[in-house]
Order: structure tokens, then sequence, then C-alpha cells
């Protein structure tokens, strides 16, 4: 089925920089691929979905997960992934991004791009004439939200009438927690200290977007609130990557915002905790919380691996 779905999603050739224009229909037939892909993985069958493929992936920024994950994935999927970072390329000497994203599109049947500005991944979308997928940018991270999603299939069944309680930064997870959320019909309440609240722009799209399914979007300062009968409580770090020299500002700003045992105990007793990782234990989440029996957040590391997979498929493959 999930092949069939995949052929019908209408996804492929397009790129993937945000959930913006993502519709229902959409999540859900990559996420039933996901799942179809991760029961054939453990059953060891080959799923040459992307035979002779190859998937260019630039690196401005440090990773784990998103690298090994595309890596693994495209190797499994019967593709080749080639690891491109700024320092390997003429993109480190001065060759415009226009340039870059046509001469590998030359090459490749795909873009990855970790990147600091977002700008920069739309303007190798704008050129590029292969799909382009976001790996992380200051303002989305949409493929790890993918797997979070996924994630939260597994252990609740559905997705639709749940409540997230996000508690942090107004970051690129919170940013795109709310366009997710607000697609399928999810309740989504971010908390966050005064100074650090999302764009605007992306709350105001969230709320319409969410208005149509009768679903909420509500913005707090108070923490308590947002895990409040939370079916899900979700944190990530206070200082991403390049914001390290505000970490003690962070640190002291942030007070009060740890997720730990009796936070999470506001939320509903079989809530799941979730963080994208990596993770500061005694920052904004306890230990016991994060290597707790509600934790699933090795659960969101593995399923990066697999929604992945169902992504590169929809956007690259021949869905044969």
């Amino acid at each position: 089925m999930g092949m069939v779905a995949a052929r019908e999603s209408g996804l492929k050739g397009t790129h993937f920089l945000d959930f913006g224009g993502w519709t229902a229909h959409e999540m859900h037939t990559v996420l039933a691929l996901a799942n179809e892909l991760k029961q054939q993985r453990a059953r060891h069958e080959a799923t040459p979905y992307l035979q002779g493929k190859t998937l260019g992936m630039l690196f401005d920024k440090a990773s784990t997960r998103t690298r090994v994950s595309f890596e693994v994935g495209m190797y499994e999927l019967g593709g080749h992934a080639l690891f491109l970072s700024d320092q390997a390329t003429q993109v480190g000497r001065g060759e415009s991004l226009a340039d870059t994203a046509r001469v590998l599109s030359r090459y490749v049947h795909g873009l990855m791009v970790r990147t600091h500005a977002h700008a920069r991944v739309e303007q190798l979308a704008r050129y590029a004439t292969v799909p382009v997928i976001n790996g992380l940018t200051d303002d989305h991270h949409p493929v790890q939200v993918l797997a979070d999603f996924m994630t939260i299939l597994e252990h609740k069944g559905r997705l639709r009438g749940l409540t997230l309680g996000y508690v942090g930064d107004g970051n690129n997870m919170a940013h795109s927690l709310l366009q997710a959320a607000s697609i399928v019909g999810m309740d989504i309440r971010i908390a966050v200290p005064k100074g650090y609240e999302p764009r605007v722009d992306i709350v105001d799209q969230a709320r319409r977007r969410a208005m149509a399914l009768h679903s909420q979007v509500i913005l707090t300062e108070d923490p308590s609130t947002a895990v409040e009968g939370a079916d899900i409580v979700y944190t990530d770090v206070w200082a991403s990557m390049g914001q390290e020299e505000e970490s003690d500002k962070r640190i002291v700003d942030f007070k009060g915002f740890e997720v730990n045992a009796k936070m999470l105990k506001r939320a509903q007793s079989d809530a799941i905790f979730m963080h994208c990782l990596p993770a500061h234990r005694g920052e904004e989440v306890s230990e016991e919380v994060l290597e707790g029996a509600q934790s699933v957040v090795f659960d969101q590391a593995e399923n990066r691996l697999h929604a992945q997979k169902a992504l590169l498929v929809a956007l690259m493959g021949d869905h044969q």
C-alpha cells in the first residue's frame, strides 16, 4: 500500500524545505511508507527503490543523526550518498549557491542540505533541477519532525486530536512542530520565555490551518500551561548550534523550563516524552525523565532512518 500511495502522492520531483505546503494526506502517505519500510528492514527484505540513484549531501553544520541516517538510508534503498562539506567543495572558495545547485543537479538525483540560514536552502531549491531536502536550518527541521510524528503514531495510534506540549526555545524545532501539528489536527501548546517566541508568521500560519481543523495553537510563557494534560511533552536544547556563546544567559532566562519528573506529572499518565537530541541533561531535561519509562527519544532517533527513507522514495523514486 505504501508504494502505491507514494506513486499517487504527487511529491515526486518536489522540494522538501518545510511543512508549509504539505497536506495531511501527504504526511500520512509518507508515514505509511516509512512504517512499511521499517517492517521490511526488520524482515531483512531488500528495498532497492532508489537503485542507481545518488543523493548529494551538503553540510555546513555538524551532524550525527542526519548524516548517518541519510547515508544508511540511501545504501539500504540501493542508492549512494555523497558527503559534501563546505571545505571539500568550491562553495568554501566562493562559488555561488546558484552555480553549485545547477552543477550538482547534472550529477545527482537529489540534494540534502544542512546549513544555517534558511535562505541558503531556498536559493539551492530555486536553481536545482532535482529535489532539495532541508536536513536542518536555523528556521526549520522538518526531517526530524517527520520522524517524530512517525514515533507518535507508533505509540499513540493517531495524530489528530492529540495534544503536544512543547517547552523551550521558539527555534527551528518549534517552527516545524507548529507547521506539522496544524496540518494533521493536533493541538499544540508552545511555552517559551519572554523574548524567545517562535516567528510570528509561522505561528499565524499554524493558527489559520488549525482553525480549519478545529484544533488549537497556544503560545504561553508558562510551561505548566503547555504540559497540563498533554499526550506528548517535547523539549529541545536551549542553545542551538551557533548560539553557544549565549548559553550562560539562556540558562538564566530558561529557569523553570526544565522538563523534570514534577513537570511531566502534569501531563497525561501515559504521555510520552520527546527530544530531538542531542540532550543536555540537567538543563532542558532531567536525567530521570530522559532515561525514564515515558521517554521515546531513541525511538525518534531510529525513526529518522525510516521516515527519511520514505521521504527519499517519495521525492526521488520511480515507484515501480
